[in-house]
Parts: C-alpha cells; structure tokens; sequence
C-alpha cells in the first residue's frame, strides 16, 4: 500500500477518534497508521514527499476541526480566562466559582444541570464546565495573553471553534518552519496523531508553546527572548534550554532575554495579583502526585528498581545529571538534539499522564530526525486513555530509545 493511500486512512482514523469519548482501539490505530507511513515515505521521490508532508499535514492536522473537543475539558477554562482578563480581572485572584465572577457566567459555561457527564459542581450550588472550578488558573501570562486575544478575536457564540482554529494555524506554521527544514523529518510532526488531537482538537495551549520554541531553535538572533515566551506560555519548555546553552556559547545572550522576557510577562499580573500569580501550580503538583510516588502514575519505571519514595528524588538528580551532561558535551550547532534528549528524559523520569504535553517530543523529535522519541506522545495517549496500560507504554518508549542508540552506536562503529 502507498503512503497516500495510508495517509487517507489515518485521516479517516482521526476523524472516528476524535468523534466521540476517547477510545483506546482508535489511539493505537492511528498510531499503526503513522508508522506504516513514515515506513513508506522512506524512500519516495523528495518532491512527492513535500506534498504528502506539507499537504497531507494540513489536512490531518485540519481532521481535529470535524468534532467538539473530545477528550479534555482544558479549553473551558481558556474561554473563561479570556473572558475573565476582557473584563479587566486578573485570572489569578479569583477562581470559576468565586462570587465575584459570577456576573460573566453564561449558560453554555455553567449550564443549569449537572447530571451530564464532564460537568462539576459548584460548593454554592449549581454547576460548570470549567475543572477545577473552586481553584485560580494555573496558566502563565503569555497563555493568559493568548487565551485573551482569541476572546478578543472571537465573534458571538464561536465557543470552541476560535481555540480549535488557533490550534491549527499554530500547528500549520510548526509544518511549516520543519518542512523547510528537513521534508522526511518533518513528517515525525506531520503525520504524527498527536497534532490533530491535542493540538487541534482539544486545542491544548501547549502548542503556543511548542510553536515558540521551534522559531526559537530555529534562529540565533531572538532564542533567548522566544525561549522565555515559551515557558511563559507553559512551563515544561525550560526542559529545552540545556540544548540551548550546549556549548557554553552565547550563554548570557539567551539566558538575559529569557528572564527579561518571562519578568516583562508575568509583571503586570505581579502588580495586580501579587504572590497568587503562582495559581494552582502547587496544588496541581500534588494533586498529580509529582511531590511524592506514594500512588499515581508518576515515575513508573524508576519505582520498577526504587522504592517508591525515592523515585521523585532519583528522577530530579537524574535529570539534572542530563542537562549537565548536554552543557558539556551538547552540540551547540544542534541544539534541538540536547533539548530532546533532555525533554525526553524528562518524560521517561516523571511518567506524567496527560499526552498533550508530549508535543513538544514530537517537535523537537522532528527537528533532530530521531524517530524513535515519539513513542512517547503514544506513551502519553495511553497513560490518559487506558492508564492500567501506562507502565507497558512508557517501558515500551524507552525500549525504542535504547534500541535505536544503541543501534546507531554499532553502526557508528562500523
């Protein structure tokens, strides 16, 4: 069968996945799909490929527009955040349920029955769509900026084809910046499943922030201010900075900005908010377990040869073992390599549950042509979909990684 023929039926793969509720059987399908692709796009024409990459990716990527978010509940609070700061609130001082925003509830946000499924319910009565509603946002400013530029943008009644369309075009220009790139590299972004779902579908600002550390990577002159818009929008990104510094050249050139960048940001909000500009980030970090492996799905293939309780512990030394490593030995003229390694690392170490956060694997896998990452974006999908599946997806991902280093190692030798 040709890759377009493939690529045909992974569109086809995507539009039943995003569908309806999430749904296992159709994850692994689309991620069968994609690897019989990039298998047949090895050795066609470069031309061909172009097409298929930047062609086909549009319109896989444009697949997560056919459905309402399907799997996450995310983008509510991002209508809401918006809808919040449009009103000259700061979102960080008061949360959904507070009395003092009750005045922009609408029906659509805080609906009047709460028997339906993904609705919660409010400590004064009634109910939202909003999760976590009886706690501030946890989104940093450049999410906030954003969240209030598509409210701004919005006509009436859009709801949540405005984020959805944001999810696009931001993926469309990540395409694009890659396939200019590398064409056959730019296909691990492309085709990937991940980008229509999370990206697109259920319209994760994540990729606000994988869309700023690819033009970061991508240029010299601005890295450190982009990079620092990056973890302003989401703060995983600061995992890329190692592959950034590699080398030790122009490390003040990037790490100024950076700061200057991410201070200008969150200032304005400081000015209003004060200290509660850190929102639900510690209360998230509990709630999900990062602070101790007691329980969850943190840290599940450490605790295979750890005792629970120092998985967390083992995870943070090891990977600032990593991020030492590629200061010293990274290659600067490739940073995009010790970002991944040390993003990837990251994952491998912390297991964490949600797959949207693995696009940033899928970029920076796309950027460095290492294939072999993206099994953690699967990894991810399984632990949110089928969590009893988690430990086998991430052993299985870091099988891959392992398989494929060591491969390349023997054939380095030959």
């Amino acid at each position: 069968m040709k890759a377009g023929a493939v690529l045909v039926l992974l569109a086809a793969a995507l539009v039943a996945t995003v569908a309806g509720p999430p749904r296992l059987g159709w994850y692994l399908t689309a991620w069968v799909l994609f690897a019989a692709a990039l298998w047949l796009g090895r050795r066609l024409p470069e031309r061909r490929m172009r097409v298929l990459v930047v062609g086909g990716g549009i319109v896989l990527a444009a697949t997560g527009l056919s459905a309402p978010p399907s799997s996450s509940s995310d983008f509510y609070r991002y209508v809401w955040d918006g809808r919040v700061q449009a009103a000259g609130i700061s979102p960080y001082d008061h949360p959904p349920a507070g009395p003092a925003l009750a005045p922009l509830r609408d029906a659509w946000l805080f609906p009047a029955a709460c028997e339906a499924p993904g609705r919660y319910r409010l400590p004064g009565g009634g109910c939202t769509r909003i999760n976590r509603p009886t706690v501030a946002t946890i989104y940093p400013p450049v999410a906030q900026g954003y969240f209030l530029l598509v409210h701004v943008l919005s006509p009436d009644g859009v709801r949540h084809k405005a984020l959805q369309t944001g999810g696009l075009l931001m993926a469309v220009a990540v395409l694009l910046v890659l396939a200019r790139r590398d064409v056959r590299a730019a296909a691990c972004w492309a085709w990937c499943p991940a980008v229509p779902i999370e990206a697109v579908n259920n319209a994760h600002v994540d990729m606000l922030a994988v869309l700023l550390v690819v033009l970061a990577l991508s240029t010299s002159r601005a890295r450190g201010a982009l990079l620092g818009a990056a973890v302003a929008a989401k703060l995983l990104p600061v995992t890329v900075f190692p592959g950034a510094l590699a080398g030790g050249r122009r490390a003040i050139a990037v790490l100024v900005p950076a700061m200057v960048v991410v201070g200008l940001t969150y200032l304005p909000y400081l000015l209003v908010s004060g200290g509660s500009v850190a929102g639900y980030l510690p209360g998230y970090i509990q709630e999900e377990r990062y602070d101790a492996a007691g329980g969850g799905g943190r840290y599940l293939l450490l605790r295979l040869v750890l005792p629970d309780g120092w998985a967390p512990y083992a995870a943070i030394v090891l990977l600032a073992l990593a991020a030492l490593f590629i200061l010293r030995y990274g290659d600067a003229d490739r940073p995009w390599d010790g970002a991944l390694l040390v993003t990837g690392s990251f994952f491998l170490l912390f297991t964490p549950g949600y797959s949207w956060y693995a696009l940033l694997v899928v970029a920076l896998a796309a950027m460095s042509g290492r294939w072999e990452w993206l099994g953690l974006a699967l990894a991810g999908a399984v632990a949110y979909v089928a969590p009893a599946g988690a430990l086998a997806g991430y052993g299985v991902a870091a099988l891959a990684v392992l398989t494929a280093r060591r491969t390349r190692d023997l054939e380095a030798v030959r």
